[in-house]
């Protein structure tokens, strides 16, 4: 590839990457007009379907994603991705039903798995020939990345107070065009000539056990009791999945998650960090929205603004880190450095009042994104330079997939605290009767309302805190294992 074709491709990297995560955060603040748009009558009590829908399709993909693209090369993966999730977006935009609106997010999900994960697969193989090296490349997918999830609320409450609802899945159209073009036209990356055969049954249990698992967790305690036959009942398909798939992983002639991959503890300690981040990140994002608005009243388009701090922080953090590592900053350095500094950040939201200051809600999203700042470009390449070549792909989403797990045990588990905390303090009490309560009955409510997210805060910090031991456990980076014999790759 010319240096032309390279920089547009790059663009195009950039582009899906924004469309991906701008996209699995922006509908989240337009739910309920939707909902009462397209069924006044029960439209709310399908939104939970409407926001799994798309996590559900995503996580789901991601394995077989990863070993498609070692096996086809990551262009053809990547296309199908691209023309899966503009064909998603326009079903959406066009939805006549709640109904109709779940599928279209499903098959939108599918696509947007793709974006984000094969993208990196895409940025890496970009840099050099064999697919290493990426990490410059990867470092600004991930701090677009992480710019766009934290502006991404605000974007989607502007349009839905100022405009229709169905923007937000038409404005996908003409970028994912573009996007789709570019990549046709310039593309031009390595695809190994040995055949390989894909473990479809293995993607198969991968996605039975993250489908029961984010059902569980997205559903438990809130519209089924833990206890309830429908929990149990997807906790125990998510164990039984999880077994069978361990099993075939061990059997299996080419497995979409070879289980060597966590015997490096570059890989291992990778994906656990990775995982972690995702938890503390998703706890951030949710619950400083949901004080802003529940607590002190802030319209939510308005809320998102709040973020934005978090987003400069991040930027900067990530663009400044690219010139330490050119003057010798390893891997290493960045994580612990980063989870300390997240860690610093929850902790200060975790000394929130009723009459906290909103400058200091700033000051601690901004510090709070210099942490993540210095995690979302540095692990990513981290992982692809330790796994062998022929594995880009799988580990690549691979450390994707276990973010997507964090996210969905992290909401769970912050969820249940939350609630758990709660009613301690306010016996009888439920969080979602806050909104109706008046007078001395509201200022008690919201009280142990504010009380229990300090704990669900102080929480998240410890998340961050055990991730920075994970941190000072990370080894040395390495250079990567070479390509087996056989299987060289041929530009495509």
């Amino acid at each position: 590839m010319t240096k032309t074709q390279s920089l547009v491709a790059l663009i195009v990297c950039i582009a899906t990457i924004l469309l991906a995560v701008l996209d699995m955060n922006i509908v989240s603040a337009a739910t309920v007009p939707i909902a009462r748009d397209l069924d006044p009558a029960h439209g709310v009590d399908k939104i939970p379907w409407l926001i799994s829908a798309f996590a559900l399709a995503s996580a789901a993909a991601l394995p077989l994603y990863g070993k498609l693209c070692d096996s086809l090369g990551a262009k053809k993966v990547f296309v199908g991705a691209v023309a899966s999730f503009l064909l998603g977006s326009a079903l959406c935009g066009a939805a006549q039903s709640m109904t109709e609106l779940i599928a279209a997010r499903a098959l939108q999900g599918l696509g947007g798995g793709g974006l984000m994960s094969v993208t990196l697969v895409v940025l890496a193989q970009l840099s050099t020939p064999g697919g290493k090296g990426g990490g410059k490349a990867s470092g600004v997918g991930g701090i677009v990345a992480g710019t766009a999830m934290a502006v991404g609320p605000w974007i989607g409450g502007t349009l839905a107070d100022h405009a229709n609802w169905r923007w937000i899945f038409y404005i996908n159209l003409p970028l994912g065009i573009a996007a789709l073009i570019g990549a046709l036209l310039v593309l031009k990356l390595p695809v190994s000539p040995a055949r390989h055969r894909i473990d479809y049954l293995g993607a198969a249990l991968a996605a039975a056990f993250t489908s029961s698992l984010l059902l569980a967790t997205s559903w438990g305690g809130k519209q089924y009791a833990w206890a309830s036959p429908e929990i149990i009942g997807l906790l125990v398909a998510c164990v039984l999945s999880l077994a069978l798939f361990l099993r075939r992983q061990t059997t299996a002639a080419e497995p979409v998650l070879p289980l060597s991959m966590f015997k490096v503890p570059q890989l291992r300690y990778g994906f656990a960090i990775q995982g972690l981040l995702g938890a503390a990140m998703m706890g951030a994002l949710v619950y400083v929205m949901i004080y802003l608005q529940e607590v002190r009243g802030i319209e939510p388009a308005a809320a998102g603004l709040y973020l934005i701090p978090m987003a400069i922080g991040m930027t900067a953090v990530g663009l400044g880190a690219s010139r330490l590592a050119a003057r010798g900053w390893r891997t290493k350095s960045f994580t612990v450095t980063g989870t300390v500094t997240a860690a610093l950040g929850l902790a200060l939201l975790a000394t929130l009042s009723t009459t906290t200051s909103l400058w200091l809600i700033r000051a601690a999203l901004l510090v709070m994104g210099c942490g993540f700042g210095l995690l979302m470009g540095q692990l990513i390449p981290y992982v692809q330079n330790a796994a062998p070549a022929h594995q880009l792909g799988i580990a690549t989403t691979s450390i994707r997939f276990f973010q997507t797990l964090g996210n969905a045990l992290g909401a769970a588990v912050f969820g249940t605290l939350l609630s758990r905390v709660y009613e301690a303090k306010v016996p009888g009490g439920s969080t979602s009767a806050l909104i109706h309560l008046t007078g001395a009955a509201r200022d008690s409510a919201v009280h142990g309302f504010v009380t229990a997210m300090d704990v669900v805060f102080m929480v998240a910090a410890g998340v961050m805190a055990v991730a920075a031991v994970l941190a000072v456990r990370l080894p040395a980076d390495t250079e990567p294992e070479p390509t087996p014999a056989g299987s060289e790759p041929v530009s495509a």
